[in-house]
């Protein structure tokens, strides 16, 4: 992805577009991802599951990485605010069985992206912009 898509709102954009691709699939069975970090949570028990934990933590990381790269001091804040957003969006999607709510989303998703600036010079009591899907 980092060769193809050389800007890191464009390599997040690619992410969720990608799941924008597969919107019927992802509404019928759900994210990959999230549907397998959900299964091996399952056979944890009352534990994390490490294999499910490094799944998502991978996840965040690499979308931290590209917010980092936009300048955000706020990158992990905004990097949980996706995949959070984009799984809980196919959950919920999956659940009621309905592909539009998931492209809504990653369309969203995508405009939320777009619309992220760099951080200028914090001003006492201001709130950081960009930081609502």
């Amino acid at each position: 992805m980092e060769l193809r898509h050389r800007s890191p709102k464009a390599r997040l954009k690619a992410l969720v577009g990608m799941g924008a691709e597969q919107g019927d699939t992802i509404a019928r069975y759900g994210c990959p991802f999230g549907t397998l970090s959900s299964e091996l949570t399952k056979r944890a028990g009352d534990e994390t599951d490490p294999l499910a934990a490094e799944l998502m933590h991978t996840l965040v990381a690499w979308a931290e990485e590209q917010f980092r790269a936009l300048g955000r001091r706020d990158a992990r804040d905004l990097a949980v605010e996706l995949v959070v957003t984009y799984q809980g969006s196919a959950v919920v999607s999956s659940a009621l069985g309905e592909p539009q709510l998931f492209a809504r989303q990653t369309r969203r998703l995508q405009k939320w992206i777009d619309a992220l600036q760099a951080p200028g010079p914090e001003r006492p009591g201001s709130k950081p912009k960009g930081t609502q899907p």
